[in-house]
């Protein structure tokens, strides 16, 4: 957290939530609900508000407008839900409103400062239930899960399966070659993930295919996942294929384990993937023939240009359009998370515990009860 008050004064005179969002989310160590708490403080220092309820009002307006511009809002909602909740129930007992705001400033900015050390407690809180030896599959990349694994290596031998995770490619390196009709220059990025951060600290990784989750699953000890909400039920929201490894490990007896900061806690009750804040009518739908028949505008533009080289060469050829579906294509119309039922996780590691899931519905009550 050091540099993040003197970044503030920085700030434009033209102050806005997502602007102030996007600044503290660039920060490597700032997760999601972090990042939305931060901006909600920013907000209450450039907020002209003079009473509790024209606050209260400016900070709700604030979440909705970072939930408005997130694809994924679950996360961030988490992060708004707990801050506004605090600043909800803080005590009224102060000379003058000003002074009020200014405590709440102080406090939101002090609990994000507190809230980087839960990454270390959580790490501490797991590393009794690993043995030395153990053999880990995890999936996705997880903030807490890479601070747990590289704790452990310091003091065990461990080794870690790490899935593909599409569609966002996380626990493995990612290659991508987008070709611009206008300059005609070809990108290439590499996104270095879990499974080369864990080898160049020395622990032993191999990537595994997602399909092949349930062939590796008997040579191994334990799964252990990251998480972007634990929600009321005690159920965890993770990137998506967490739901079917969890599945999968209750069928082979493993414990399937979930890390979770209590700041990602979360007031929701999904009963099925189709409850999640995230999921939207474009996922799993069906094109129209039309519609899958024509190419993506970035397929297009590709074929556009390998047409003219073509044409180029052999002018009496016409080019055929394959209909390709693309990647890009794909990972548009499947989901980034999905839901595990609370039945299938074992325990949640937090800075507040190891919890079962039903622990984690009583701290929740608890914790928004005041």
């Amino acid at each position: 957290m050091a540099g993040t008050h003197a970044e503030e004064h920085a700030t434009p005179a033209i102050f806005t939530v997502y602007k102030s969002y996007q600044r503290h989310l660039a920060n490597e160590q700032i997760s999601t609900p972090l990042a939305a708490i931060l901006a909600l403080t920013d907000l209450i220092e450039f907020s002209d508000a003079g009473t509790m309820f024209e606050l209260v009002k400016a900070l709700n307006e604030g979440a909705e407008t970072l939930k408005s511009k997130t694809a994924n809002p679950i996360s961030l909602n988490a992060g708004c839900e707990l801050f506004i909740a605090f600043v909800t129930l803080f005590p009224h007992e102060f000379a003058s409103f000003i002074d009020l705001k200014k405590e709440l400033i102080r406090q939101g900015r002090r609990y994000a400062t507190e809230a980087l050390t839960y990454r270390r407690k959580i790490a501490e809180l797991a590393l009794d239930f690993i043995k030395d030896g153990s053999v880990i599959l995890t999936h996705s990349y997880s903030r807490v899960v890479m601070q747990t694994l590289l704790l452990a290596h310091e003091r065990k031998r461990i080794s870690v399966f790490v899935t593909e995770a599409r569609p966002r490619g996380l626990g493995q390196v990612i290659l991508g070659c987008f070709l611009h009709v206008n300059s005609i220059e070809c990108l290439i990025c590499a996104r270095i993930k879990t499974a080369e951060a864990l080898r160049a600290a020395g622990i032993p990784a191999t990537v595994v295919l997602d399909s092949a989750v349930a062939y590796v699953m008997d040579k191994v000890d334990f799964v252990l996942v990251g998480s972007e909400a634990v929600v009321e039920s005690g159920g965890l929201i993770n990137a998506v294929g967490s739901n079917q490894i969890a599945i999968i490990a209750r069928a082979a007896n493993k414990p399937f384990y979930a890390l979770a900061e209590s700041y990602k806690f979360h007031r929701l009750f999904p009963l099925s993937q189709y409850d999640l804040p995230s999921h939207n009518a474009r996922l799993f739908s069906f094109p129209s023939p039309s519609q899958a028949s024509a190419p993506s505008e970035h397929t297009a533009r590709t074929e556009s240009i390998q047409s003219l080289s073509h044409e180029m060469s052999a002018p009496n050829t016409q080019p055929i359009n394959t209909g390709k579906i693309t990647q890009e294509q794909i990972s548009q119309e499947n989901p980034d998370v999905d839901y595990t039922r609370p039945d299938l996780i074992s325990l949640v590691f937090s800075d507040v515990g190891s919890l079962t899931p039903e622990g984690v519905s009583q701290y929740l009550v608890g914790m928004f009860a005041g």
